[in-house]
């Protein structure tokens, strides 16, 4: 079915992609054998089959957030500074409160909500926020503040809080991501400290300049490709060198292949430099290469892509409800899948978990299974550009 639409496919086309790989990601959260307990980055403990199926997930959030940026700049043309300064702003507000009501709902199905994590939909949120000022400044400037909030923020790492003062939660809220507790049974994580989400959110909105109506498009995949190549020869560059880039340093191990997963081994939380450059350099390098393709593989991925909040909420929820089912079929404890805050420090996970063949199965089942429901939803949302709430969903 064809479909009018004013959006830009190549950019639909990366973050649907980035958001099928997502899954990947969840599913080996609720199902992979450990994955409660161990962190697949972990180089006593990984495999490289387990460290590439984290690692290529690394993709997901700062593609998101980025993209996030550039739709909001092309949103900009089409409407007044004012009229994107009360989108940007109610729009970050409502996904702070979809990330602490829903989204912390849907990942836990917790009903005393006594494990709230703060992740990326609350960092897009806050960013938002931020973006809806820096929009009244020059390209130019939001660029430089964009550059040094991304390329400057290691240099805070040295900073660390502690305690449950106004203070700390500011530094764990901007650079340190910490576990908050709130009571005795109530734990706050500030999983995604937002200065470099800020910073990336603003390159991502300068980035939409290549994208206006009227903008030429072999500058535009000149420009691309220069970007794209440059991110990813300066992290080799700066993860070579060593020095600086990254919270935790690479270093020589016992084998090539672990010392390869070393030099890797980047920080999400918050996201290094280094972290960023191999991910967006590779995606502006993506984005050259799908400008002018048109194909049912391509399509696939526009579908995920325009209907990115409503996808989000419905994996988690239909992954988690996936994982329930399966403790009712093998004879488990479904309610060990109520995820309250001391979830992860029992035992009722020590034995349970699946093969990583398994999750992959699991995981194209479950972008199977979501696709009809997500392109039905992408040809209402487009079919419905009247109704304004839909902008929000």
């Amino acid at each position: 079915m064809q479909i009018k639409t004013s959006r830009i496919e190549s950019i639909d086309i990366l973050r649907g992609a980035v958001m099928v790989i997502m899954a990947l990601d969840h599913v080996r959260d609720f199902f992979h054998y450990g994955a409660f307990s161990s962190d697949p980055t972990n180089l006593d403990t990984t495999t490289p089959f387990l460290f590439f199926t984290r690692f290529i997930t690394h993709y997901c959030a700062p593609v998101f957030v980025f993209l996030a940026g550039t739709s909001a700049f092309l949103y900009g043309t089409k409407k007044t500074k004012l009229k994107l300064f009360k989108f940007l702003l109610t729009r970050g507000l409502w996904l702070i409160l979809l990330e602490i009501v829903l989204n912390n709902l849907l990942w836990w199905f917790d009903f005393t909500y006594s494990f709230i994590v703060l992740q990326v939909i609350w960092a897009i949120g806050l960013s938002m926020l931020f973006l809806s000022f820096l929009i009244y400044l020059p390209k130019k400037v939001i660029l430089i503040i964009g550059i040094i909030l991304v390329a400057g923020h290691n240099a805070l790492d040295g900073e660390i809080m502690q305690g449950t003062s106004f203070k700390s939660i500011i530094w764990y809220i901007l650079h340190q991501q910490q576990f908050v507790p709130i009571d005795s049974t109530r734990v706050v994580v500030f999983a995604y400290p937002i200065i470099p989400w800020i910073g990336l959110m603003a390159l991502g909105y300068c980035l939409g300049s290549f994208y206006q109506k009227d903008f030429n498009v072999s500058i535009r995949k000149k420009w691309l490709l220069i970007l794209g190549i440059g991110s990813t020869t300066l992290f080799f560059v700066l993860r070579g060198l060593n020095v600086y880039g990254d919270l935790v340093p690479w270093s020589v191990q016992d084998t090539t292949t672990k010392t390869i997963l070393s030099f890797f081994k980047v920080t999400k939380y918050p996201p290094s430099l280094v972290y960023v450059l191999i991910t967006i350099g590779p995606s502006l390098l993506f984005l050259y290469g799908i400008e002018t393709v048109k194909n049912k593989i391509s399509d696939f991925f526009l579908v995920f892509g325009r209907v990115p909040l409503f996808y989000y909420f419905l994996h988690v929820f239909v992954i988690h409800t996936l994982a329930i089912i399966g403790l009712l079929i093998f004879e488990g404890n479904w309610k060990y899948m109520i995820l309250s805050a001391n979830a992860f420090s029992n035992q009722n996970f020590a034995n349970y978990g699946y093969s990583l063949f398994i999750v992959y199965l699991i995981w194209i089942g479950v972008i199977a299974l979501l696709y009809f429901p997500s392109k039905k939803y992408m040809i209402y949302k487009t079919n419905n550009k009247d109704k304004w709430w839909l902008s929000y969903l």
